[in-house]
């Protein structure tokens, strides 16, 4: 199937320009609400998903938006588009320069473009699926790292991880134990699309929604990665687990979620 030029230059042109809308309002001292005791949303997440709704309405009327802030549910439409306004709110909220702009385009539940935007490095990347991912326009390649012991990884928490702590760090002990590092930025978004640049080498989360991850679920995917649920079993987006790696220790990855979660 041959895409329409103009999904991927939308997505382009619509995390861009959020992405501008974020910085515009960085540090500015914008209004902040709670979804939950830690689940904060901004004044700018709203701004930019109303943004990016009516570009849609625009320009394909006829298309479904699925997005963080004010829904969408599944719609009767070919066509979805799967949006986060700023993923890393709680990063954003607090001055810290770690967010983006996530979207991807699906055509009969699959995701055919994404595009990821951190406006603070300038760093766009994008992918097509079958045919590739790209940072600023240069091919994306996952890293060939093949043993735990050198491997840099990252993962996040729920919001509802005070509720019972446990659980998850019984997880992140057994990945500090075997790999060279753990880190935890904030944005899943971000998450994959190190992994897709190789600056990461795998990924693991639990609750997310799918505006987190399907954008860079293609990304990774396109620069050669794997992804999986963090069961093993296909990714699902509305399941909420992902595993992502460089493929070469994606195996290893799900024998130590495996044997922590016991």
């Amino acid at each position: 199937m041959s895409l329409d030029p103009a999904f991927l230059a939308t997505a382009v042109e619509a995390v861009v320009r959020a992405g501008e809308i974020h910085l515009s309002r960085f540090r500015s001292g914008v209004r902040v609400d709670k979804k939950g005791a830690i689940d904060l949303v901004t004044e700018v997440d709203l701004d930019v998903e109303r943004m990016f709704r009516a570009m849609i309405a625009t320009r394909f009327p006829d298309h479904h938006v699925l997005a963080e802030e004010l829904g969408g549910g599944a719609g009767t439409s070919r066509h979805r588009w799967v949006f986060d306004p700023l993923d890393g709110t709680t990063n954003y909220a607090h001055g810290l320069p770690i967010f983006c702009a996530s979207l991807a385009l699906e055509i009969d539940g699959v995701a055919e473009v994404a595009a990821v935007y951190d406006a603070t490095r300038h760093e766009l990347f994008t992918a097509e699926r079958g045919v590739g991912a790209w940072l600023n326009g240069e091919p994306l390649k996952v890293s060939t790292t093949a043993a735990m012991i050198e491997a840099l990884l990252v993962t996040g928490f729920p919001y509802d991880v005070q509720k019972d702590p446990e659980p998850y760090m019984r997880v992140f002990s057994a990945f500090i134990a075997r790999a060279r590092a753990v880190r935890r930025l904030g944005s899943a978004a971000i998450d994959l699309c190190y992994v897709a640049a190789g600056r990461m080498d795998g990924f693991w989360e639990a609750q997310l929604n799918p505006w987190d991850t399907r954008a860079g679920a293609l990304i990774v995917q396109e620069a050669g990665g794997r992804v999986t649920g963090m069961d093993g079993q296909p990714w699902v987006p509305e399941n909420g687990h992902i595993l992502a790696s460089n493929g070469a220790i994606h195996e290893a990855m799900l024998e130590i979620l495996q044997s922590s979660r016991q």
